[in-house]
Order: structure tokens, then C-alpha cells, then sequence
């Protein structure tokens, strides 16, 4: 169990699509400083991922969270709130049966409400990749006074066709699958990643133990390891939550919905994604401009892909320091 994890129960929430719930319990960690002696970071994470951000030894994201770092901690307090159902608290009473009960707007709603809950009631920054930037997005428009920044990276406010279809064969692996988490897993690597990158790490290069292609044994592997960390119903869940990413949703246009965004929106790219495709956010970028916004658009170079984000530390670093 996760020492550092803490708790909050929200009362009597009830979801946009017309679900009650009269308590939800929230878990969320704390890094850097004490909260109310610094300013606030808010990182939302990935799909999988979770609020070990900056953790010593576990930290997904402690390349750009940690001591002397992008996102000093000894300058700021970095808060990461789990997604509910997300099922890294360990509790299963806390998994949602009805994962389709919850969209990205319920997540930026609640994850608001609990900063309200611990006092914060304004951040430096919102710092996110892939999901958790659609989760920023949302957060920007909920709550216009409350960041300073929103940095979605390999995200979008939107769900494309791409990103629907995407999820669509996911959820049916996750429906049909003898090994639901474990296949649906693999078969979202090679959206995360690229032909090239496959091509640097691998080469066509064998697994003499196993007698199969190292690739292959690396994509059973990425499925074995989530398929131990992740239950069903919180992959369905996070799955699914992918695909209600739209904040022009009852709202709008996205020029109409954008003007109401108060926080400097830096959008990072990544110009290999294959999944949040960085032509989305250029095309952002050009409406944001039209209308006046306070934006910027960055681009990471990488042949990694997706997972760019979680790789090109030192780019993101340097795209980032006028910011932290």
C-alpha cells in the first residue's frame, strides 16, 4: 500500500449523465513543499498511470518532477489526484461498476472540488499528458480562475474519429477477450509507439529463451505487467473516459468555449504521435490565435510516438523552463 497516498470523500455527487453517488472517495498524494507554503502544480496523469508522480523510487514522471528539476520540488507543492475508479488505492469498493456513469468532465469537476476541499483555490500550473491533458482542458473552462497555465502534452480537448475508433476496438478486446487487460494492452502499445522506434529497440532481434521475436515478447510483457496492476473495470473505466474528451460538448463552439479560458494554454506535440496526432494541435493553435487567446504551440521531436512525453525528458525541460 501506498504510505503517502491520502483520502478524501466528496458527499453527494451526482454525475453529468444523471448518476448519484452520495459519497466518493478521492486519493491523492502530495510532493515538494507543505500545501499552502508554496505555489501549487497540478499534474493529471495518463491513461494507466496514477498519482505516484514524483515518488523516490516509482516516480513515472521524476525526470521532470524532483529536486532541482522542471518542476522543482523545492520550489513548488506538486499535487496528483487519482481518477476515480482508477483502482490505485487498492480499495476494490471504490472500482465504478457503471464505468459509463463518469466523462473527462465529471474527472476535471471532482478533481476541482477536491482542491477546493484542501483550500487550494488557485495553481501555477496544470502540467498533463495524454489523458490527464484532456482533464486540463476541461479544468480550464470549469474553473477559469483557477490555473495560471494548463500544459496539455500529447493530448487534445477532443476526441477525434481516430481516437473513438481507437477505443471502440479496446473496449470490444476488453468485452470479448479471454485476457481482456492483457490483450487490450498490447494492442495499444503500437498506437503509443511507432514502426521506427520499434525498429531502434528491437531490429528484428530474437528471443533465443522464449523462441520468439523480442517485440513480441515485449508486447506480452507490457500486457502481463498492466494485467497485474489493472483491474477490468478500471481499464473500462479509463478506456472509456478517452472517449468523452469534448469540451464544446452542450457548450458550443470551440471558439465560443475558448474564449472563456483565462490561463496561458501551452499545447506540447510530439511530431511522431500516432495517437493525439500533433496536426490536431496545430490546427488548435491557429483557432486560438484567431480568436485572440493568450497560447502557445511546442513540438517535441522524437521518433518515439505517443510515449514521447514519457521519454524526451530534456526537450520537454527546455520547452518548458520559461514556465517553472
Amino acid at each position: 500500500m501506498n504510505k503517502s497516498l491520502q483520502h478524501r470523500t466528496l458527499k453527494d455527487y451526482t454525475t453529468l449523465v444523471g448518476v448519484h453517488y452520495p459519497n466518493l472517495e478521492l486519493s491523492y498524494e502530495v510532493f515538494g513543499q507543505p500545501l499552502h507554503s508554496a505555489p501549487v502544480v497540478l499534474v493529471n496523469h495518463a491513461l494507466t498511470g496514477n498519482s505516484d508522480v514524483a515518488g523516490e523510487h516509482t516516480g513515472w514522471w521524476k525526470g521532470i518532477v524532483s529536486k532541482g528539476n522542471l518542476v522543482d520540488t523545492n520550489k513548488y507543492t506538486i499535487i496528483s489526484i487519482n481518477i476515480p475508479g482508477n483502482g490505485y488505492d487498492n480499495k476494490p469498493e471504490n472500482l465504478i461498476d457503471d464505468y459509463k456513469s463518469f466523462t473527462v468532465r465529471d474527472v476535471a469537476q471532482l478533481f476541482g472540488l477536491l482542491l477546493q476541499d484542501l483550500g487550494v483555490s488557485k495553481l501555477h500550473a496544470i502540467i498533463a499528458g495524454s489523458l490527464g491533458g484532456g482533464i486540463a482542458w476541461e479544468m480550464a473552462v470549469l474553473f477559469p480562475d483557477l490555473a495560471d497555465y494548463i500544459i496539455p502534452i500529447a493530448s487534445d480537448w477532443k476526441a477525434t474519429d481516430w481516437i473513438l475508433a481507437h477505443n471502440k476496438v479496446q473496449e470490444q478486446i476488453l468485452t470479448n477477450s479471454k485476457k481482456p487487460v492483457h490483450d487490450a494492452r498490447m494492442m495499444a502499445m503500437l498506437f503509443y509507439r511507432t514502426a521506427a522506434s520499434f525498429k531502434e529497440k528491437f531490429n528484428r532481434t530474437q528471443n533465443e529463451a522464449l523462441g520468439i521475436a523480442n517485440v513480441e515478447s515485449w508486447l506480452l510483457h507490457h500486457g502481463y505487467k498492466l494485467e497485474q496492476r489493472f483491474e477490468l473495470k478500471a481499464y473500462q473505466m479509463v478506456n472509456h473516459l478517452l472517449s468523452t474528451l469534448d469540451i464544446t460538448a452542450e457548450r458550443g463552439t470551440f471558439e465560443e468555449v475558448a474564449k472563456n479560458i483565462k490561463a496561458k494554454v501551452i499545447q506540447i506535440g510530439i511530431d511522431s504521435d500516432f495517437f493525439f496526432v500533433p496536426e490536431e494541435n496545430r490546427e488548435t493553435q491557429k483557432v486560438l490565435e484567431s480568436i485572440g487567446a493568450n497560447a502557445l504551440y511546442k513540438e517535441i521531436t522524437s521518433i518515439h510516438g505517443h510515449d514521447g512525453f514519457l521519454v524526451e525528458d530534456e526537450q520537454l525541460k527546455e520547452l518548458l523552463k520559461g514556465v517553472f
